[in-house]
């Protein structure tokens, strides 16, 4: 996990929370893990934490409508098929 969890907000410790529990070929949206931390509203802030704080799974975070990081579709679609999610034009099927 990062280095840094002893300076870690609430936030912070509630997203850090949920995501733990993520395994493989889980997936979530920002606003999943935002309401699922307590912070419903804060998908931004979620999307702010994942880029920032090493140490967590980020490719189990998708947007709301299936779309992939922008700018890292590739690896991101690479780990998500490696967990047996289908991935197609750089979208996870929402269903």
């Amino acid at each position: 996990m990062s280095d840094d969890r002893g300076q870690f907000t609430d936030f912070e410790h509630a997203v850090a929370g949920v995501l733990e529990q993520l395994g493989e070929g889980d997936l979530m949206t920002y606003g999943e893990v935002a309401a699922e931390a307590g912070y419903p509203g804060a998908a931004r802030a979620v999307g702010s934490f994942m880029r920032t704080k090493s140490g967590f799974s980020w490719w189990r975070i998708i947007a709301a409508n299936g779309r992939l990081v922008p700018g890292m579709e590739r690896e991101h679609a690479r780990r998500l098929r490696a967990e047996g999610v289908t991935v197609e034009n750089d979208r996870v099927a929402m269903h």
